[in-house]
């Protein structure tokens, strides 16, 4: 019988235990974790937004719950993920990350829940925000501010590979932000005198023509932005950038660290931290229109010297001293 009733008891205990975490575990806010992009492109930002939690109190699984979605490049399944994490998951608040092509259709879908983004063009011209200091709605987050390195973008790829004759730049046609970087970029070029060549694509098989139309162009390099179509695609990019001996200025890091010539622009892992920072900040409480868009501070030029040396270029010494990392 003593047998019986400790094992009772331990039974007993384990099923209360089992119930408590349970109930624990419902209680918890839930987090929404949007992207258009992929898992095993961008498990480095994950790390990134959950240290930004963490920093102030929330660890994923202890006490709050992280409910990922990734489009995986199709950004058409983006808004019903939005309508999945709004209605099934009941989010708290949703991160969205490279969701450039949904903007207006995700705001309209999580209209009554905070929204922290990670974006790369101006959430006042996007609509997601009545100003970059007072957001005033349910949205707020980081902003690169994309249109503002067109020209110093233009100026390091003319620098890199000396003045050429035409340079050729990828846009993504869906981008919600497409006109106004068409507008920029060419403003950009017009202002240094260079002659420039805007190519849509948004897919491999497009790149493959963008890149064969580009080469009988003659096109003497390539800008390659921060769009999360091209993101996606890094590698099958880099790729075809090496079969056409072209020189390719891109907008991330992680181009470079791919085997890519060069990048500049805003440090992604920073921006994610960032928004981790104001998902918990939200979570304890605070109003996304009392949190202003945030800008970068810095911005990196990365340069893979070995992908320089495969294509004939010699890096100018200036552009060595300045740049924030090279790879050898």
């Amino acid at each position: 019988m003593r047998r019986r009733q400790f094992v009772s008891l331990l039974m007993g205990a384990a099923v209360v235990q089992t119930v408590a975490a349970r109930a624990q575990q419902i209680a918890m806010p839930v987090v929404g974790f949007l992207s258009g992009r992929s898992l095993s492109s961008d498990a480095h930002l994950v790390k990134a937004f959950s240290r930004g939690l963490a920093d102030n109190g929330y660890v994923e699984g202890r006490n709050v719950n992280i409910e990922f979605r990734w489009a995986e490049g199709k950004s058409e399944q983006l808004t019903q993920f939005a309508i999945d994490l709004a209605l099934n998951n009941h989010a708290s608040v949703v991160f969205a990350g490279a969701i450039d092509t949904r903007i207006h259709e995700l705001q309209k879908v999580l209209a009554n829940i905070p929204v922290v983004y990670a974006l790369g063009g101006d959430p006042v011209l996007l609509g997601v925000a009545a100003s970059l200091a007072r957001p005033g709605g349910n949205a707020t987050g980081m902003t690169v501010m994309t249109a503002a390195l067109w020209p110093k973008r233009l100026a390091l790829l003319r620098e890199l590979v000396g003045r050429t004759d035409l340079v050729a730049v990828l846009i993504d046609p869906a981008n919600e932000t497409a006109a106004r970087a068409t507008q920029d970029v060419e403003a950009a070029a017009k202002d240094i005198d260079q002659r420039i060549s805007l190519v849509n694509a948004r897919s491999n098989s497009e790149f493959d023509a963008a890149l064969t139309a580009i080469s009988e162009e003659r096109a003497g390099a390539l800008l390659v932005p921060d769009d999360p179509v091209f993101i996606n695609s890094r590698k099958y990019l880099i790729a075809l950038a090496a079969r056409y001996t072209l020189p390719v200025l891109y907008g991330r890091s992680e181009f470079p660290a791919d085997g890519g010539l060069a990048s500049y622009g805003a440090n992604p892992e920073e921006q994610y931290y960032q928004c981790g920072l104001y998902v918990g900040r939200i979570l304890a409480g605070t109003k996304p229109a009392d949190l202003p868009f945030l800008q970068p501070t810095k911005f990196e030029l990365v340069i893979n010297l070995r992908t320089a040396k495969s294509l004939g270029l010699k890096v100018p010494e200036t552009l060595l001293v300045a740049a924030d990392k090279v790879i050898e």
